[in-house]
């Protein structure tokens, strides 16, 4: 592997002509600019300086590999001045996959404050469900998932990889159609009525909680569209649980809410690997910590 001091010595003479000028500019002296490239030669096997008098000049072998050097290099800095915009968070990208509901309240105001305080950041959003979300960030496909789970629920795996913390609690509303008012009552109240639930995890949530209030739901629709759900809501075809940050991104007029006892999720932020995180990532979670104190307030 050919060293980088040993090709900057190289470029640095293909510039200037000289060794005495190849020197100067990399504020070195001569006899270490002369053995960097006799390194440098004993190293690729090749012939790239000839003596010319009392100086030298590249051969075509070494013309070759000065301009690489040269594109080698440029690449190098570049990269160098990206990394250094990134962690000074004058530019850089984040990969942010959330949930529906969260996608639709959360990420705007991340994204307006992001706007605000780090105009050089753009953050990509992926919609994802938490399960698929935990495997792009598994796969590397994004940066930071906002995902939510529910009490009881198994904590992520540490052989995983994935770290979590929780960004703020979303209650849990049922919701029954516009027609009836919601009863102070316990769920036991709607022992009778026919049930519309969301997801896999939203559904055991809403049979834990009906079992602790005495009876099984009989689940007549599933859907983990929350506009859809609020639609058969509204129609009289059953009554349902949604939380607190589905309401907020819609909420049909033809429906009714009233918060439920016990009733919550943890809405969380996850990303994949041992921290530090990179300071661009930071700065979108400081961000979303700050969209949660908008929304609550």
């Amino acid at each position: 592997m050919i060293d980088l001091r040993r090709l900057e010595a190289l470029v640095a003479l293909h510039r200037t002509g000289t060794v005495s000028g190849a020197a100067e500019r990399l504020h070195y002296g001569q006899p270490p600019v002369s053995h960097h490239l006799r390194r440098l030669e004993a190293e690729t096997g090749s012939v790239l300086l000839q003596r010319v008098g009392r100086g030298v000049r590249l051969t075509p072998e070494g013309e070759r590999l000065a301009r690489r050097g040269e594109e080698i290099l440029g690449l190098l800095e570049r990269a160098e001045a990206e990394l250094s915009a990134s962690t000074s968070l004058q530019s850089g990208r984040v990969r942010l996959a959330a949930f529906p509901s969260a996608a639709a309240t959360l990420v705007p105001t991340t994204i307006a404050l992001l706007a605000q305080r780090h105009p050089g950041i753009t953050l990509d959003l992926t919609e994802a469900e938490p399960p698929e979300a935990a495997e792009l960030l598994r796969a590397g496909t994004v940066d930071l998932a906002i995902t939510f789970s529910y009490p009881g629920s198994s904590p992520a795996d540490p052989a995983s990889g994935l770290s979590t913390t929780t960004l703020m609690t979303d209650p849990l509303f049922l919701v029954t159609s516009a027609d009836e008012r919601p009863s102070r009552a316990g769920l036991e109240t709607y022992a009778d009525r026919r049930w519309i639930t969301g997801c896999e995890r939203c559904r055991t949530q809403l049979m834990s909680l009906c079992e602790r209030a005495g009876f099984t739901p009989a689940i007549a629709f599933a859907s983990d569209d929350y506009v859809a759900v609020q639609s058969l809501v509204a129609t009289g075809l059953g009554v349902t649980l949604l939380p607190g940050l589905a309401l907020e991104a819609h909420r049909h007029d033809g429906v009714r809410h009233r918060p439920v006892a016990g009733g919550e999720r943890r809405v969380e932020i996850s990303t994949y690997g041992a921290p530090p995180r990179p300071a661009v990532v930071d700065a979108v979670v400081a961000a979303l910590s700050d969209a949660v104190v908008t929304a609550e307030g």
